[in-house]
C-alpha cells in the first residue's frame, strides 16, 4: 500500500474479499497492551489488558531490554494457529514509508533510534503476517468509519494519553498524508507556550526536551503542573479537594474529576461562596477553583495547536478529541477547551459564525474511536503501515 493512503474505513473492508474471519489485534501505549480478537463483521471480542514494559515501570532496563520483552509479550499473545494475521496499533513515532518505529517517550523515554518492530516479531514468530500501524491513525481509522462522519471532508482526531498526537484523514481521497520522513501530526513534541496562574512555565517532556506539548497537556503533563502548582502555592494546594484528596492517597487522576465534578455540584447547588474551600455566603464551602485553574492551565497549550489547525485547514469538518485524558475528565475537557477557543477564536470567523469552532469540537466516549478495532480494520485490509 502506497505511502499516505489508508484502507476503507469500514468493519468490513477488505480489498480482496479474503480476509481472515479471526485477527487478533493489539493497542500498545505507555501504560497497558491491550489485546482482543477482532472479526470485521462482529468487531471486537473479549478484551485483556496487561501493563506495558515501559522505563517507568522497569527503570533499570536497558531499551533494547524494554524492546525484547514487548516483543516477547506480544508474540506470546498470538494463538499459534493456520497463517494467524495479526494488527497492532502502536503508541509511537512511525515512519509511514518504512513502517519503521522511530521513537516512543512514553515507552523507552529519550531513545530516539529508529527500531525495526515488524523485523524483531517476524524473527520471533515467522509464522505471523504483522501489520503495523501508529495508535493514532488505527483510533483515526474506526472514527471515521461511523456513519454521521462518512460525509465530511476531513477529520481531525487528536488523542489526549500519556502522549499526545493526531492525525488528519481526507475521507474524500482515503489518504491520511504524511511528509518525506512518514509522519504527520506529532503534536506532542510541538514547542508551545505555557502558563500556571498567569506566570510562564517551563517543563521537560518525556523525550528530554523542555516546552514540548506533552510536558503540559499529557497524562504525566498535567500531573507534573500539579506538583508546581503544589509547590508554588502550598497553602492553597493543601486546603483544595485536590490537594486534601491526593493526600488522602487517592489517585491524582481520580482526585481530579472528583474535584471538578465537585465544583460542578457546588455551582449548580450551592450559594456565593469564597474561593477554595472557605464558607460561601449561604454557610456552604466555597468553590474548590483549583482544580479548574490547572485543567485551564493544561488545556491552553491544546487550544492554541487546534486554533491554528483549523484557522490553516478550514475543510476539518471535525476534530475528535479521545485518549484517557479526555475519557477520564469528560465534558470538563472539551468545556475547559472551548473556554480558550471562545475567548481568543478565529480571526473574523469567530465573530462572524461564533458556533463554527464549537462545532467542530467533539469529545468520544469511551470505544467511540478505538485503536483496537482500528488495528482490526488496518490489518482485515491488508495495511502494513
Amino acid at each position: 500500500m502506497s505511502a499516505g493512503t489508508v484502507p476503507q474505513a469500514s468493519p468490513d473492508a477488505s480489498p480482496d474479499g479474503h480476509a481472515p474471519a479471526d485477527i487478533t489485534v493489539f493497542d500498545v501505549g505507555g501504560t497497558h497492551i491491550r489485546r482482543a480478537v477482532w472479526q470485521r463483521r462482529g468487531g471486537l471480542g473479549t478484551r485483556t489488558t496487561h501493563p506495558s514494559p515501559s522505563f517507568k515501570r522497569f527503570p533499570s532496563a536497558t531499551v533494547a531490554e524494554l524492546q525484547d520483552m514487548m516483543v516477547r509479550q506480544l508474540c506470546a499473545g498470538v494463538p499459534h494457529t493456520p497463517a494467524p494475521v495479526v494488527g497492532i496499533s502502536f503508541g509511537a513515532a512511525l515512519d509511514h514509508h518504512s513502517g519503521l518505529v522511530y521513537a516512543s517517550a512514553p515507552l523507552w523515554g529519550e531513545h530516539s533510534e529508529p527500531y525495526d518492530l515488524r523485523a524483531a516479531l517476524t524473527a520471533r514468530r515467522p509464522d505471523v503476517r504483522w501489520h503495523i500501524v501508529n495508535d493514532v491513525t488505527a483510533a483515526l481509522l474506526h472514527a471515521a468509519a461511523a456513519a454521521e462522519r462518512s460525509g465530511h471532508r476531513k477529520v481531525l482526531l487528536a488523542t489526549i494519553s500519556s502522549g499526545i498526537a493526531c492525525r488528519v484523514l481526507d475521507q474524500r481521497q482515503r489518504r491520511i498524508p504524511v511528509d518525506d520522513s512518514g509522519l504527520q501530526g506529532e503534536i506532542g513534541h510541538l514547542p508551545v507556550h505555557a502558563e500556571l496562574l498567569g506566570s510562564t512555565i517551563e517543563l521537560t517532556c518525556d523525550c528530554g526536551r523542555p516546552g514540548h506539548l506533552a510536558a503540559y497537556a499529557s497524562g504525566p503533563g498535567i500531573a507534573r503542573l500539579a506538583d508546581t502548582l503544589a509547590r508554588r502555592e502550598p497553602a492553597r494546594w493543601a486546603a483544595s479537594r485536590l490537594g486534601r484528596l491526593t493526600a488522602g492517597g487517592t489517585a491524582f487522576e481520580t482526585a481530579l474529576r472528583r474535584s471538578l465534578d465537585e465544583q460542578d455540584e457546588y455551582g449548580t447547588e450551592g450559594g456565593q461562596g469564597g474561593k477554595d474551600g472557605q464558607d460561601g455566603k449561604d454557610g456552604h464551602p466555597g468553590p474548590d477553583t483549583l482544580a479548574a485553574d490547572l485543567l485551564d492551565a493544561a488545556t491552553a497549550p491544546v487550544a492554541a495547536v487546534l486554533r491554528t489547525a483549523l484557522c490553516l485547514d478550514p475543510e476539518l469538518d471535525e476534530v475528535v478529541l479521545t485518549g484517557g485524558v479526555v475519557h477520564g475528565l469528560g465534558h470538563h475537557y472539551r468545556r475547559a477547551l472551548l473556554g480558550h477557543l471562545t475567548r481568543e477564536g478565529l480571526y473574523l470567523t469567530s465573530d462572524r459564525t461564533p458556533d463554527w469552532l464549537h462545532r467542530r469540537i467533539t469529545v468520544t466516549a469511551p470505544g467511540e474511536a478505538d485503536s483496537l478495532a482500528g488495528a482490526g480494520i488496518a490489518a482485515g485490509a491488508g495495511a502494513s503501515t
